[in-house]
């Protein structure tokens, strides 16, 4: 007896991923054109080189890398995919760089539920249309079951930076901003982790960056740095930024915006939100006097209305991070030393 397969109707029943889809065959040609072309597809992509090759505007560009494997995949606000295009988008950003074009590499484990990563997919091209980014290159590998859980993505982006972003040396009186509540992404991946049965609306911060900094762009020649608090949250990244620089930065505590939802699931947990990573947060160092201006501009947009005003660099030569408290006293902010929550990102 001869038996007739006939592969595209076997590959539509497939449900969940195979091995067979990372051989470089004709599986893997489908699963491309099925997922990652649909909703990827632009001119380059899909000219299938194994290259992206693209006209670039004199100026200077701005590149970065990062691989994501947070735990779990799917969360309050977002998922890996909508995480590893704002993570990348994001790193661009905050060096004063336009996103123009991502690279996205799937490493995905056998069995993977074929649905989910079309979810995963379309999140990512989401956020690239909102930022006017296109994914111009990619590579998908398969592994056995039991060598990845799950997915990992790592997305690389180019950008190019603003003319008039050229900061100048961080000095005493410059203000420190944040662009909304912390503590939100590492309070919400948390809560779906350990599966905590807590009523509220914590959701991931997990959004690009992008609106914020063209919407103060007229103020760029006024900021003397920008960073987005992922990994170990605001207190880390502004220890990064003080060490660097040889500055003091006292911060002020009455004005850094946590939720009240943030502040009562940390304390049950044990957690620092300022130790908590953010995903849709920008840190900003404003020449002294434009600060408020800044915060002004910021709260007009759509993922700013929480930014605020939260400190002051006061000294040129310790290199630490202070914080004023409630009831007035002051105690220093390390960065952080130990895992508090590991996969974040």
């Amino acid at each position: 007896m001869v038996f007739i397969i006939d592969i595209e109707k076997r590959d539509n029943l497939c449900k969940t991923i195979q091995l067979r889809h990372g051989d470089g065959g004709i599986h893997t040609s489908k699963l491309i054109n099925d997922i990652f072309y649909r909703y990827f597809g632009n001119p380059i992509l899909l000219k299938g080189r194994d290259s992206a090759i693209f006209e670039m505007s004199k100026g200077r560009l701005a590149y970065s890398t990062d691989s994501f494997v947070v735990k779990p995949i799917f969360f309050e606000g977002g998922n890996i995919g909508k995480l590893a295009a704002c993570g990348t988008i994001n790193d661009l950003t905050v060096s004063g760089a336009k996103p123009l074009y991502l690279s996205a590499g799937f490493i995905i484990e056998e069995g993977f539920d074929i649905e989910q990563l079309e979810r995963i997919v379309s999140s990512m091209q989401e956020v690239c249309s909102k930022t006017n980014t296109l994914v111009v290159t990619g590579d998908t590998k398969v592994v056995d079951r039991g060598s990845v859980d799950g997915i990992f993505i790592n997305t690389s982006g180019i950008g190019s930076i603003y003319d008039n972003y050229n900061p100048d040396p961080i000095g005493i009186g410059d203000e420190i901003i944040i662009t909304g509540g912390i503590g939100e992404h590492g309070t919400a991946i948390a809560i779906r982790r350990y599966d905590l049965n807590i009523q509220g609306n914590i959701k991931s911060d997990c959004d690009s960056l992008t609106n914020i900094l063209v919407g103060i762009k007229k103020f760029l020649p006024h900021v003397k740095m920008m960073k987005d608090p992922t990994r170990g949250g605001m207190a880390t990244s502004l220890n990064e930024i003080a060490e660097e620089q040889g500055i003091e930065i006292l911060l002020e505590e009455d004005s850094i915006p946590i939720a009240d939802e943030v502040k009562g699931v940390t304390e049950i947990l044990g957690l620092d939100p300022y130790y908590l990573a953010c995903e849709g947060r920008m840190i900003l160092i404003a020449e002294k006097g434009y600060g408020e201006k800044i915060v002004k501009t910021i709260n007009e947009l759509e993922n700013g209305k929480d930014a605020g005003l939260i400190g002051r660099v006061v000294d040129k030569s310790k290199g630490i991070v202070c914080l004023r408290t409630t009831i007035g006293g002051k105690r220093r902010l390390y960065a952080l030393s130990n895992s508090m929550l590991p996969r974040i990102c």
